[in-house]
């Protein structure tokens, strides 16, 4: 089946309206802006200081408990307003792969199509980064059809290029996302695991939650191949041919312990982690995980 020439096929728009059941029950917990949010804002009721970070406006700074203890901190208040979601999309060269009718790049763009369609859908706020190695394009967070639109014509308009930097990217990203909020990071995250996640606990750290959405095409991740392979390089590797029956072994080892090292350092680090078989249905996939985060955001937990 040849490949549509748009990153977002009206089929898989239309699919999205079978999200709604869910997106119901996310008024209530993931993207419901019209509650008492748990991230932290600036409104009437205080909830509690933190110590003072490079960026905190000064005008939030203690200066009493200063004046006592000479330590900078800041008030935080309980924030009623509008969730703001941040949708990161990793464009770099290694989201070109796809073994079936669609790539890597496509599904994720797919997913964060969906979530900011949910996002938008329930009044909330949206926004999106595209990047590799570096920071790409980006529609600032809003609200409405326009935010909507420009959203859906950056995620079409998307190529894959370059290396990825996912830690330092995530890291050097922090000063320009200005309001907290669920920060929704697509990428395959072909990348150092500590440096991914140092880049996490820095999102965390100014009162952002991030959400990894690990992308990865089933070919990777099985690894089928029985004849002779020309393995095509990405992000500045050469090419070269290999015997899979000789590496089989190896290579998912390696992957299996990449993949679980994520997976159990974002778990240490209260973060969610949603793997992505490209091979299943995007609302399948969309619709298992936020009814687990629903159930799982009633039971208490986080």
């Amino acid at each position: 089946m040849e490949r549509s020439k748009s990153a977002l096929d009206p089929a898989v728009i239309d699919k999205l309206q079978s999200l709604s059941l869910a997106a119901r029950h996310v008024v209530e917990g993931f993207m419901s802006g019209h509650h008492r949010s748990p991230h932290r804002g600036s409104s009437v009721e205080f909830a509690q200081h933190r110590e003072y970070v490079p960026g905190d406006e000064l005008r939030r700074v203690d200066w009493k408990v200063y004046a006592r203890s000479e330590r900078l901190v800041v008030k935080e208040f309980v924030e009623e307003t509008n969730l703001t979601c941040y949708v990161l999309l990793d464009a770099s060269e290694s989201m070109a792969y796809g073994s079936g009718d669609w790539t890597k790049l496509d599904y994720a763009r797919w997913t964060a199509a969906a979530i900011a369609h949910l996002v938008l859908t329930q009044r909330d706020t949206a926004g999106l980064v595209v990047f590799d190695e570096k920071h790409r394009l980006e529609v600032p967070s809003g609200n409405g059809g326009a935010t909507r639109k420009s959203i859906i014509d950056t995620l079409e308009q998307v190529e894959p290029s370059g290396p990825t930097a996912i830690g330092s990217i995530l890291s050097s990203i922090v000063p320009r996302l200005k309001r907290r909020g669920i920060v929704c990071i697509f990428s395959d995250f072909f990348d150092d695991v500590d440096e991914v996640i140092a880049g996490v606990r820095r999102l965390q750290h100014r009162g952002h939650e991030p959400i990894l959405f690990q992308v990865l095409d089933d070919a990777e991740i099985e690894f089928p191949f029985d004849s002779f392979l020309k393995l095509q390089g990405l992000e500045g590797m050469g090419d070269v041919k290999v015997d899979p029956k000789a590496i089989r072994a190896a290579y998912l080892e390696e992957m299996r312990d990449h993949n679980e090292k994520l997976a159990r350092m974002a778990r240490a680090s209260n973060v969610d982690y949603v793997l992505l078989n490209t091979k299943e249905p995007l609302d399948a996939a969309l619709s298992t995980y936020l009814a687990h985060r629903v159930t799982r955001l009633r039971g208490g937990s986080r």
